[in-house]
């Protein structure tokens, strides 16, 4: 058996979420003392999370955050305001409670998991998951990113690791990322599954001038160009011009929904590593979330590649799971609605028809 025959039947194993209990679940949004469809679309939100998970009433807590930290050989062709040197930094912050997610992950309950997935100098830290295979990413204008087995045991170690916090009674897990260059990576990935023209995928990242933003569509372009990628061969795009980040993010998504948990898309980088998920195996979509619509334009177009919704519109683009974060409380305040609310049978009054 091979890296790739694993990932295989990883893929295949996954099926799609329990449409009876989707069922079952709106009728029971239609049965409380309330307008029919008053919470618009949290209440599919919620009927999700309960097909999902194969339970009626679907718990979200404990909920975890992994935030996977990585560097990018792409950064050599000035695509980033910064330098490889930032990603250590923020990794270490993750690791100290520093971090902006840290602080909002402390507000919303969740459990914050750093992981290293190719940070170039490694943070030493025992609250760091180490779980790389290579330290950082080559530069792909010059050379692949990684090599395709490097590639394939990346995303199986992301899907351990989603398998591993289901095992530790997690009822959600949320995706997050952090890795100068990586919305360089991100686009060309997205561009390469697509076919769309990486103008229109690719943003200022973290704030790159328009000179810069220019300068960083055509690395892009000719990146794509150089490398001649099989559009239809995940492991092909993510090993030539994908990161460390969004390879394992691509495992965590699959491994999660292979064990039957909700996985929740952060923005950007996170949407790209999703879809990567949902070429590889299509029944794995049914249990993703988008939490936000990130401004970067390339979000909403790998989104809509998977046919999903973003809950939150405020413009963010901070990136470490943060939207996923702010997305929780709103589950949280659908499903006290859904699990604790009368039914109009047990206050006794004629309930809503359809009309």
């Amino acid at each position: 058996m091979t890296l790739e025959d694993d990932l295989k039947n990883l893929c295949e194993k996954i099926r799609p979420i329990d449409k009876k209990i989707y069922g079952a679940s709106q009728s029971r949004w239609d049965s409380i003392a309330k307008p029919l469809g008053g919470l618009g679309r949290f209440e599919k939100i919620v009927s999700r999370l309960a097909a999902c998970q194969k339970n009626l009433f679907p718990q979200i807590k404990p909920a975890a955050l992994a935030v996977f930290c990585a560097d990018n050989g792409i950064v050599a062709e000035g695509v980033s305001q910064t330098d490889s040197s930032v990603t250590k930094v923020v990794a270490e912050n993750l690791s100290l409670g520093k971090a902006s997610s840290c602080k909002i992950a402390a507000v919303v309950g969740a459990d914050l998991f750093p992981v290293d997935a190719g940070i170039k100098e490694p943070v030493s830290s025992e609250k760091i998951a180490d779980l790389h295979v290579r330290r950082g990413t080559c530069n792909f204008l010059r050379e692949r990113a990684m090599s395709r087995s490097e590639c394939a045991q990346t995303i199986l170690r992301g899907a351990e690791f989603a398998k591993s916090l289901s095992k530790k009674g997690y009822k959600i897990l949320l995706t997050g990322e952090m890795g100068i260059g990586n919305t360089t990576t991100s686009s060309a990935v997205l561009a390469a599954l697509t076919g769309l023209d990486p103008a229109i995928l690719t943003g200022k990242g973290a704030g790159l001038s328009d000179a810069g933003l220019a300068h960083k569509i055509e690395v892009i372009k000719k990146s794509l160009a150089f490398h001649k990628i099989d559009s239809l061969d995940v492991l092909d795009v993510l090993s030539a011009v994908g990161g460390l980040d969004i390879a394992m993010m691509t495992g965590f998504f699959l491994g999660g929904a292979d064990s039957s948990l909700p996985l929740v898309v952060d923005g950007f980088i996170s949407s790209v590593a999703a879809l990567c998920a949902s070429r590889l195996s299509p029944a794995a979509t049914d249990y993703f979330f988008a939490s936000h619509s990130s401004t970067e334009g390339g979000c909403k177009i790998a989104l809509k590649e998977m046919g999903l919704d973003a809950v939150i519109f405020a413009d963010m683009h901070l990136g470490e799971g943060t939207g996923g974060l702010m997305l929780l409380p709103l589950l949280e305040s659908s499903l006290a609605v859904y699990k604790e609310m009368p039914t109009f049978e047990d206050i006794k009054i004629e309930a809503y028809k359809k009309l």
